[in-house]
Parts: C-alpha cells; structure tokens; sequence
C-alpha cells in the first residue's frame, strides 16, 4: 500500500468513528429547569411526605392518597 492510500483510510476510519460524537442527544438540554430535579431534592421530597403522613396516622389508600399529592406539591402539605 502507498501512504496515501494509509492516509485515506486513516481518515475515513477516523471521520467514521467521530460522527456519533457530534449527533450527541440534545433532548436533556432542552427539558426545562423544573423537571430537572435531583434524585437527592426527590429523595428529600419523598422522605418529607413520609413524615407528614407518620405524623398523621395515615394508612392505607389515605397515606398513598396523600403522599401523592404530597409528592406532586414538592413536600410542602401540611
């Protein structure tokens, strides 16, 4: 093989494997701030409804009643 015909490969090969690093999904950076909540604030949200229903003596479907509701207001019910 000559060397332009290596090169010409080598660059094919790398124009080739560089193609799905620019089509990289954008679709996270186009979603609002507000659904890009952490897994820690849901955590934190979670654990705050849980408490509220405790101290309520909620069970059953009005606890699940609840902590939806709870969950969907961010944790602030009360």
């Amino acid at each position: 093989m000559t060397r332009l015909t290596v090169f010409a490969a080598l660059l094919l090969s790398l124009t080739i494997g560089a193609a799905p690093v620019s089509a990289e999904d954008t679709s996270s950076a186009a979603k609002p701030p507000s659904s890009q909540t952490s897994a820690a604030d849901k955590k934190a949200v979670a654990k705050s409804c849980t408490d509220q229903a405790n101290a309520k003596s909620l069970h059953g479907k009005a606890r699940k009643k609840f902590r939806s509701e709870c969950k969907k207001k961010g944790g602030k019910v009360e």
